[in-house]
């Protein structure tokens, strides 16, 4: 890659582009985590054969994902975050269009390739404008990934109030996300191959760095998972608490996510990644222990809360410790994305399939010794640490060729 000056006030520009990107992607996962009911009964599919389709985007995305290095390296960094991203939201009209299980199987593959390639891309550019910037932005980042969730939520929860067609929904969403994405993509930095650098391998195994890093985004995106997908029922069957109230927690547990994500930088900034990483995990643990003994409603949505302050930011730090470890930035990011994919896609069914055979109190004794893992193992992440350099040598997406 070419070593490309930026002033400060261009290198911050791009900064908030990152952002909005982030924002754009989770949009796209917000409007269409809204729509599955409508998607199932118009491609007349059951419960069992929509959790089959559901699989698909974790598969997607993790065929995918490796290739998103060559591509940035082909087409340089910009042109590359921008033809993904509208990849991406292009693809949210797909599964809407789908009128049986074969043919929604072929769009949620196709809905989760791109959501892959796209999220290795942004999070590479993000970890580069984090190293030019000399301090942490990576959480802020997936606060705004968060925030876009949200806010795709909302105007999906409108449509589905209103009774609209979900393919005119996404219709008019993709269109504006497309554009919105076009748009912010113009301030990201663009970052070019030199002549003489060798292209990263199409598909490589990742590097032992990542696995290790990636274990510690696994531990907390299996609590993430099971808290998102569980915490209503495990309110309403454990604590036989009222529907309106379970809903509550869940809204609850994504809120302090979001929150500690946006305020999250300013922690890593002074303590490092390190005794960040382990400080949330023992928040965690605490959270779950909360859940496990809760005996009142109110002593395990604090639970749940807690669960969401302390996972919200290791995975952000794990990409950001991914993009500095090894000499291939991008390979170690897809790396370490596929295992959170895989733990978000089996975490749900695996907490259900252990309720079922004891009960979902010990499942979230499970969940509780997995974040015990964060704790234990935050020091991996040591290559994301407060010793960034001011500005990076490094070019994230494609392999680091510094003597």
């Amino acid at each position: 890659m070419s070593d490309v000056v930026y002033t400060p006030a261009e290198v911050r520009r791009a900064r908030y582009a990152v952002a909005a990107v982030f924002a754009v992607h989770g949009a796209v996962t917000g409007s269409f985590a809204t729509r599955v009911p409508w998607i199932q009964d118009h491609a007349s599919v059951s419960a069992g054969q929509l959790g089959l389709a559901l699989a698909f985007p974790a598969l997607g995305a993790s065929v995918a994902m490796p290739l998103a290095g060559s591509v940035s390296h082909r087409f340089g960094a910009r042109n590359a975050l921008r033809g993904l991203i509208t990849l991406w939201t292009l693809a949210l009209v797909l599964p809407s269009l789908a009128p049986n299980l074969l043919t929604l199987c072929l769009a949620l593959f196709v809905y989760g390739a791109t959501a892959g390639m796209a999220d290795v891309a942004m999070n590479a550019l993000g970890v580069e404008v984090e190293n030019r910037l000399g301090r942490s932005i990576m959480s802020g980042l997936h606060g705004m990934w968060s925030a876009g969730a949200l806010i795709g939520s909302a105007a999906g929860t409108l449509a589905a109030h209103l009774g609209s067609d979900a393919r005119l929904h996404h219709a008019l969403a993709s269109v504006t996300l497309t554009l919105l994405g076009l748009l912010f993509c113009r301030w990201v930095l663009d970052l070019q191959p030199t002549e003489d650098e060798e292209p990263p391998p199409r598909f490589a195994l990742p590097p032992k760095s990542a696995l290790l890093i990636g274990a510690v985004g696994f531990c907390a995106v299996f609590a993430e998972g099971a808290s998102l997908d569980w915490s209503a029922v495990y309110l309403r069957d454990q604590l036989e608490t009222s529907a309106g109230l379970a809903a509550a927690c869940t809204t609850g547990f994504t809120f302090t996510m979001a929150v500690a994500r946006l305020v999250g930088d300013r922690i890593v900034d002074r303590f490092g990644s390190v005794r960040t990483v382990r400080a949330s995990g023992a928040l965690a643990v605490l959270g779950g222990l909360l859940i496990v003994v809760a005996n009142h409603p109110a002593v395990a949505m604090g639970g749940f809360a807690l669960m969401g302050l302390g996972i919200a930011v290791v995975v952000p730090l794990c990409f950001a410790a991914a993009g500095r470890s090894g000499s291939n930035p991008s390979l170690a990011i897809a790396g370490v994305a596929t295992i959170t994919y895989t733990s978000g896609l089996i975490a749900p069914s695996a907490i259900g399939t252990l309720a079922q055979a004891t009960s979902l109190m010990v499942s979230f004794v499970l969940v509780t010794v997995l974040a015990g893992g964060l704790v234990a193992f935050a020091g991996v992440l040591r290559a994301g640490d407060r010793d960034r350099p001011k500005v990076s040598p490094a070019v994230a997406a494609v392999p680091d060729r510094r003597p």
